[in-house]
């Protein structure tokens, strides 16, 4: 029998009813796909007269919308799942409305840069996973002939990096220089998605104040904003070089990078780019000594940096999507344990815990309207991943995945209520706005507020493509 959903404020996102909120319902089948829409109170209660659900869930007024997509998030499993494993990542989604992530190719060992290695990592995550996820492939100076194998398997895309990895994934995932990009080009199919980490090293490289390593300016003067300037440069001329490929830029935090984009975009290339929370919310003048869980890759900066960062992320913007780069390590890597190198910013691993945070951290600015929220954490990084034809919105047809909260209540954020296998994050303590109540999987309750958890009967994701490779992996 089918299952109803019930809420007076309800947003489709499929550009219906202008966008705003309805009194309605939607109707589950039993695959977890939604079969029909009731758009008013009247079609509820005909429903109900006429039709027996097996259960009926009732949310009141608490705005029920299609659910997040995150599109740049770091699993650490297999290899360091005492950084963050499948388990506690998708909790930690699940908690924040997330009901789709894309884990990075770094950070677990192996690296997701061959196909055995992608087969490790679903193997690793079936039976863990409360949300559904899918899987970025990684792009490296040596796996040229890994590239369309991984493509062929499954991955949404291939993602590399510009300026190499803080140790110890250094050694595991290298960084690509132009020379190399043009020839993995070469090789890789047309339709593929290409994402980047968007630094470029400097030279000389621009060397740390020693004498005060626990200053975060000690740390920030060392990744300077011409980094990533020179970085998008590249990326905007190859992506200008190869129109009908689909270049894109993860984690963007300087400001100073958009009138590039934007020009490049206008161009007729195909360029998207995404800015993280943190870079929205949190800046650089008020991260105290000592307070490592603030350090990153590309560095959260000053305060007048944001303000052109939420203005690119209007409708036609050179922003696309909003996502989390979530990257947690344990305390000893962070340097959040006691001892000696106790907050020293120059040997934290870089990385920020926020996942299960982002929505109320967006929210709280009140820069966004509810749409904006949809577009930018949804159905923009749904079209990223190749997701948007049953992901995204709600629509007959599509999978029954919802985020139900309630935007208006307030909590303070206390690491003892995250689960994420880290608890260290920069927003601790932070009154935020936007509180969610329910996380609904095709059809599923995965997560309830006071209740917790059902099973975890997340999918994994693979990418559907065009052309079918065989090759045969010892796993």
């Amino acid at each position: 029998m089918d299952l109803l959903f019930l809420s007076r404020r309800i947003f489709l996102g499929d550009g219906s009813n202008g966008n705003q909120l309805l009194h309605g319902g939607i109707i589950v089948n039993t695959e977890g796909t939604i079969q029909r829409v009731l758009r008013s109170s009247h079609e509820v209660n005909s429903y109900l007269y006429q039709n027996e659900s097996e259960a009926v869930y009732d949310f009141g007024e608490l705005v029920l919308m299609p659910g997040l997509i995150d599109a740049n998030v770091h699993i650490n499993e297999p290899g360091r799942k005492d950084w963050e494993g499948f388990t506690a990542a998708t909790k930690a989604a699940a908690a924040g409305g997330y009901t789709t992530i894309i884990d990075r190719p770094t950070n677990a060992t192996p690296a997701t840069t061959t196909v055995q290695a992608l087969k490790a990592k679903t193997s690793t995550a079936r039976g863990k996973i409360y949300v559904d996820v899918g899987f970025w492939g990684g792009l490296v100076p040596d796996n040229g002939s890994e590239l369309n194998p991984l493509l062929a398997a499954g991955v949404m895309g291939l993602q590399c990096t510009l300026c190499g990895s803080a140790p110890p994934v250094a050694e595991e995932f290298g960084a690509m220089t132009m020379e190399q990009l043009t020839a993995a080009l070469r090789e890789v199919d047309e339709g593929a998605l290409l994402a980047f980490h968007a630094e470029l090293p400097v030279s000389p490289a621009i060397p740390p104040d020693e004498s005060a390593p626990k200053c975060y300016e000690s740390f920030l003067r060392t990744r300077p904003p011409h980094m990533e300037h020179a970085a998008v440069e590249m990326i905007c001329d190859l992506a200008l070089a190869h129109p009908k490929r689909h270049f894109h830029i993860m984690n963007l935090s300087s400001s100073g990078n958009l009138p590039l984009i934007r020009s490049c975009q206008r161009e007729g290339a195909q360029l998207t780019a995404e800015t993280c929370p943190h870079y929205l919310t949190l800046c650089a003048e008020q991260v105290e000594d000592c307070r490592t869980e603030f350090k990153t890759w590309p560095p959260i900066r000053e305060r007048a940096n944001q303000a052109s960062l939420w203005q690119e992320l209007q409708r036609g913007g050179a922003l696309q999507i909003i996502s989390s780069d979530h990257s947690p390590a344990t305390p000893g890597a962070r340097c959040l344990t006691y001892g000696r190198e106790r907050g020293n910013f120059l040997k934290a691993w870089p990385g920020i815990s926020s996942l299960q945070l982002c929505l109320p951290a967006i929210w709280s600015r009140e820069e966004l309207q509810l749409a904006d929220v949809h577009r930018l954490m949804c159905w923009q990084p749904a079209q990223l991943c190749g997701l948007s034809s049953f992901k995204g919105r709600i629509a007959e047809g599509y999978d029954a995945d919802f985020c139900i909260w309630a935007p208006d209540e307030q909590f303070t954020v206390s690491p003892e209520t995250l689960y994420s296998a880290n608890k260290a994050t920069p927003y601790a303590a932070q009154r935020l706005r936007g509180v969610v109540h329910a996380t609904v999987v095709r059809g599923l309750h995965v997560y309830q507020q006071y209740e917790g958890f059902g099973q975890p009967l997340g999918k994994v994701l693979l990418r559907k493509s065009s052309k079918k490779v065989v090759k045969f992996v010892r796993v």
